[in-house]
């Protein structure tokens, strides 16, 4: 009896993509010889993906997705405030990054290029920032219209390079469990809320000594 063949899908395609990154500790050479060594035909492959690069792309957007879906399935989420909603994704994608943080730490620290780095993020970059115009409030743009020309484009790309300055403490971090990452997340947002707020700025200044004493006293 013939073995009936594994319908490939998206999902399985990225999954074997990084177990072979892991395995072998650089991405496939080409479509070709992924595809090959995998045992699917390059014709499934681009149904689903162009060129290898675009797998890397994509990896990174659907753990902003799988991040999404776990909060949306919390029935208290919706009642968050938008503070509240944004630490809930960081501690949750960053648990997910944790999951599968060989993968996450080996393709960053590959690319020294900035510009390849961050066009591997490109799509993460565009599901956060859509993330982010779901969760901004009524209540919050008009508090930040009162106080200036609130400006939503400008608040998403803060939170991009906040979200990027994170990944690269997570990546440094070595603390057990990564508890520090967990300290800068929630230093890092309060102190972009505060100042946002333009109200006394204690948790900026708390999160200047936190980031002061990781980076000096403790290289």
């Amino acid at each position: 009896m013939a073995t009936k063949k594994t319908v490939i899908t998206k999902d399985k395609i990225v999954s074997m993509y990084m177990n072979y990154v892991l395995e072998y500790s650089e991405k496939p050479k080409s479509v070709y010889h992924f595809t090959k060594i995998n045992d699917f035909s390059e014709t499934e492959f681009y149904a689903f993906f162009g060129t290898i690069e675009s797998i890397e792309k994509e990896i990174f957007k659907m753990f902003l997705e799988k991040t999404v879906e776990l909060l949306n399935k919390n029935k208290d989420y919706e009642t968050y405030d938008m503070k509240s909603k944004l630490l809930s994704f960081y501690f949750t994608f960053f648990e997910i990054l944790t999951a599968n943080r060989s993968y996450v730490v080996m393709t960053l620290k590959e690319h020294n290029n900035q510009l390849k780095k961050l066009m591997q993020l490109s799509g993460l970059r565009n599901s956060f920032k859509n993330y982010l115009a779901e969760i901004i409030s009524d209540n919050f743009r008009t508090q930040q219209e009162k106080l200036q020309n609130f400006q939503e484009k400008t608040f998403q790309e803060t939170s991009w390079i906040q979200l990027l300055l994170a990944l690269k403490f997570w990546i440094d971090d070595s603390s057990p469990a990564f508890e520090k990452t967990d300290i800068y997340i929630e230093k890092s947002v309060k102190a972009t809320f505060e100042l946002m707020n333009i109200a006394p700025l204690d948790s900026l200044i708390d999160f200047g000594k936190f980031i002061f004493k990781e980076k000096i006293y403790n290289k």
